[in-house]
């Protein structure tokens, strides 16, 4: 059911859009309950991920070797 004209709902909508300051101070309020992470939290976050990618890529390497040597044994092709 669609809310009629002038409804509370209504009017808090219009009250957003036309209060940007009111918009401001919500944003700054919100950003304050954030928890943000430790210079160290983020450096340990970051290492953790290069070694995950680096490891993803050498396994993947490894695979693509092991599947491409079977391949040309199969076909009895290559190098």
């Amino acid at each position: 059911m669609l809310p009629l004209p002038g409804s509370r709902k209504d009017e808090e909508k219009s009250e957003v859009a036309v209060d940007p300051a009111r918009f401001v101070r919500e944003v700054r309020s919100e950003i304050a309950k954030v928890t943000w992470p430790s210079r160290r939290e983020t450096l340990i976050s970051t290492g953790l991920v290069l070694a995950m990618a680096a490891a993803i890529a050498i396994f993947f390497l490894v695979v693509d070797q092991v599947i491409g040597l079977g391949v040309r044994a199969l076909f009895g092709t290559g190098f």
